[in-house]
């Protein structure tokens, strides 16, 4: 019997083709979408997930507030580390590891150096007892105990050490570069982790190493008031104990041992392992989980929109069946073997749908590329992959297939032999329901159509809005941190006298970049002190003339210690309205007095999203990691590349570094928006899409149904137009309560969306009308084509019969 399903069930497939293309493309196409979101949240948690004991190992987190300000962070205070296991109760384990940006490695045998990479950090020997690490060389006891140790991951020491057996490397000698010289001894050589992990790190330096570099109060392991990223820390906790036990007592450790100021404290937090993917990870791969969640609410939104379009069109077709079913009954069927022969042809169809979505889903997931976390890699045939796409069929063809199957197999086999299957004065579910799921499905479209508008309206507002400072033609190089500063003079000196560039500048940053540094100043005005807090920027005289700067009063700081730029902002904090009365102002910076040399402009030094804050710009040559260029006139960027890019060698010949553009820096800012617009572009396309073809099918059959009735209104004189009317007004009054139904949604988004703008467009409702008319326009243009073709038909031959 089951086999005598399946084989009428691929006949009425074949003989109802149009039908079945229309539904095999809707659900390949949810399918294919939600098949790369399933892969891709199975990636995205898998993190981390395989070490022993994860459930109980967290990450200490800190968040700074000073006035209304908060300022979070990954890292915590470095004292707060050393004492935790002795004066928090509940902690089984704890380790911490200080993470070094940018570290060149040398090989002093070969005085060659391997570059800079961003896999190394300080690290604590409790950390391979965290952290599930398989060892090929070294006793993991006591490889990272002693100062000047360094354990390698496989990889890194197959790079360092080609064509040496592990032993061999095991006593060799390295010297790591960051803001001091480290040598080490190799000590140790562990297994590259296999499984997708957060922890980046393949060159692992005792974290003793610290306490014996010149810089070790740079690093800041020592100072309750230093809270820095790079300083992790991460606790094993026991599990009768709560995680708000802990921290209550983290936080009594803290304010035991901090001073706070008047208006500033601090909180802790403690975040499991498997949330680290998604808050915050060491090499900017993470992902955000809203970004997940949000692509999870696209893909099941395209799905049940194919699934209505399936529901749909089998109901409105079920009348041309109800023969069918009456003779089947007659001849002996029940209900539940007639509801089993149309699930069996739903079963089919979602399966050549899922094999069709099997091939489309390679071509969205090369189309989406960018869009997808790096790391990620589709592979069709795995445990998981096989167990989803069962599942899926199964659930698909239920959701799908149910409904109408019971419809069908409900109908009376007399009545239905008549071609009667319902009484006109009764309520029909059928009409109801095909009505109201139109009605979600041009709601789904209109929502996507007015947030696409919206979104693409607001970030065209932003590129064309006024930043304050000139991009065009900056051009900047990365300098070594610490650098001689000798060295970055010259180079300095010698880039400005190319005939190519009208100048340059060293700073710390870039003069607007998602790069954040504040601090205090304290300031004396009428007999009595006061603290601001403020945006610091450390750069030359030249950075006002470079990024096009305004000078509101005063002049440039003139690389003095002494004096310093404030911009208009910080002036009105400090009670000036006129910027020429801040000039001359005394104020403490970083412990040094200092007097104000000139007032700039309110500039946008970071994301639009973000209110312009009071800022303080001052210059000291030992901190300068940018040498901002400004190109003059129309130039070979190919030549000066070239040129600049040499030059920089000359200086730093151990340094690989390239030219990069400043707008290119600025575009990242908007990054995740510019994906989010596309996607919902593409979610946009997709919806309108699967509803057209929803529509197509429906209203071909619907208006085959009314065919005897346009001939008769034809020959009792109807003209086309009023035919047409007939025929569309439903549709119409379908399209306006979608479009009332879409507004709530689509406001709802946007509103939250729009409130992270300091810098916006005011709600654009133009967009929410114009988004429902083309809407309206295509209903009209697919229904109005069917109507207009069927009323040419000649009256004559559709009646005949009659």
């Amino acid at each position: 019997m089951l086999f005598n399903f399946f084989k009428i069930g691929f006949r009425n497939i074949l003989r109802n083709k149009v039908r079945t293309i229309i539904h095999v493309l809707g659900l390949s196409i949810g399918i294919a979408i939600c098949f790369l979101i399933f892969n891709v949240n199975w990636f995205a948690y898998s993190f981390d997930s395989f070490h022993e004991d994860v459930d109980q190992i967290y990450r200490v987190t800190t968040t700074s507030y000073f006035v209304e300000d908060e300022y979070p962070n990954s890292g915590v205070p470095g004292p707060l580390a050393q004492v935790i296991q002795d004066e928090v109760k509940g902690i089984e384990d704890k380790t911490t590891f200080y993470y070094l940006y940018q570290t060149m490695v040398l090989l002093p045998e070969q005085n060659k150096s391997m570059g800079r990479n961003n896999e190394t950090a300080f690290m604590e020997p409790s950390y391979f007892r965290f952290f599930d690490y398989e060892w090929l060389a070294g006793n993991p006891e006591t490889a990272l105990e002693n100062p000047n140790s360094v354990v390698l991951a496989e990889s890194q020491a197959s790079s360092y050490f080609p064509n040496t057996t592990w032993d061999e490397i095991l006593g060799r000698e390295l010297i790591f570069y960051t803001q001091d010289s480290i040598p080490a001894t190799v000590t140790g050589i562990v297994k590259d982790l296999e499984s997708n992990s957060n922890f980046i790190f393949k060159n692992f330096i005792s974290f003793a190493t610290i306490e014996g570099s010149e810089l070790k109060n740079w690093y800041g392991i020592d100072s309750w008031t230093n809270v820095n990223s790079s300083n992790q820390l991460f606790i094993k906790k026991s599990k009768d104990v709560s995680v708000e036990s802990v921290l209550s007592d983290i936080m009594t450790v803290t304010e035991k041992n901090t001073d706070f100021e008047e208006g500033s404290s601090r909180s802790h937090d403690m975040h499991p392992l498997s949330e680290m993917h998604f808050e915050g990870t060491y090499n900017n791969q993470g992902v955000s989980r809203s970004f997940l969640q949000g692509m999870v609410v696209i893909g099941v939104i395209i799905l049940v929109l194919a699934c209505l379009n399936f529901i749909n069109l089998e109901t409105a077709q079920s009348i041309n069946r109800s023969k069918e079913v009456g003779i089947r009954k007659t001849l002996g069927s029940n209900r539940v073997q007639l509801v089993f022969q149309f699930l069996t042809e739903t079963l089919l169809i979602v399966i050549i749908a899922t094999l069709l979505g099997m091939g489309l889903v390679q071509v969205l997931s090369l189309a989406f590329e960018d869009y997808l976390p790096g790391g990620f890699h589709l592979t069709l045939i795995t445990a998981p992959n096989v167990a989803f796409i069962i599942g899926f069929v199964v659930v698909l063809t239920l959701i799908s297939g149910l409904y109408p199957a019971l419809i069908l197999g409900g109908y009376q086999a007399q009545r239905a032999l008549m071609g009667e299957v319902k009484q006109s004065h009764k309520f029909s579910l059928g009409i109801f329901l095909r009505k109201n799921l139109t009605v979600l499905q041009f709601a789904s479209s209109i929502t996507f159509i007015i947030l696409v508008s919206a979104i693409s309206y607001q970030m065209s507002f932003l590129s064309n809005r006024p930043l304050g400072f000139d991009k065009a033609a900056v051009v900047y190089l990365e300098i070594p941190f610490m650098a001689n500063t000798d060295k970055v003079e010259q180079l300095t000196d010698r880039v400005r006298q190319q005939t190519f560039v009208s100048g340059a500048s060293p700073s710390n940053d870039l003069v607007s970049s998602t790069s954040l540094w504040t601090s205090d100043l304290m300031m004396q005005k009428d007999n009595a002190e006061s603290e601001l807090y403020v945006q610091v920027k450390n750069a030359d005289s030249a950075f006002v003339g470079v990024n096009g700067l305004r000078l509101l009063a005063g002049n440039v700081h003139n690389n003095s210690p002494a004096e310093v730029l404030i911009n208009e902002t910080l002036s009105k904090e400090m009670g000036f309205e006129d910027p020429s009365e801040a000039i001359g102002q005394p104020l403490t910076f970083n412990e040094i007095p200092r007097k104000v040399a000139g007032v700039i402009n309110d500039y946008h030094s970071r994301t639009l999203r973000e209110e312009i804050r009071p800022m303080l710009i001052f210059y000291d040559p030992e901190y300068v990691q940018k040498l901002n260029v400004k190109l003059s006139g129309d130039q070979n960027l190919a030549m000066a590349k070239t040129q600049l890019e040499g030059l920089f060698k000359e200086y730093f010949p151990l340094e690989t570094t390239e030219l990069k553009f400043l707008d290119d820096e600025i575009e990242r800012f908007y990054l995740q928006d510019v994906k989010i617009r596309n996607i919902l572009a593409w979610a946009c396309g997709l919806a309108i899409l699967i509803s057209c073809l929803g529509l197509f099918g429906l209203s071909s059959f619907t208006i085959a149904q009314r065919t005897k009735e346009i001939s008769i209104r034809k020959v009792l004189g109807a003209s086309l137009g009023q035919i047409l009317f007939l025929i569309s007004k439903e549709y119409i009054f379908l399209v306006g309560i979608s479009f009332l139904l879409a507004i709530y949604p689509a406001y709802y988004f946007l509103n939250d969306w729009l409130q992270d703008f300091e810098n916006r467009i005011n709600m654009p409702y133009i967009m929410f009308l114009l988004s429902g008319l083309g809407v309206l326009l295509i209903c009209l243009l697919i229904v109005g084509s069917h109507s207009y073709f069927a009323s040419r038909e000649n009256p004559a031959k559709v009646l005949k019969s009659e």
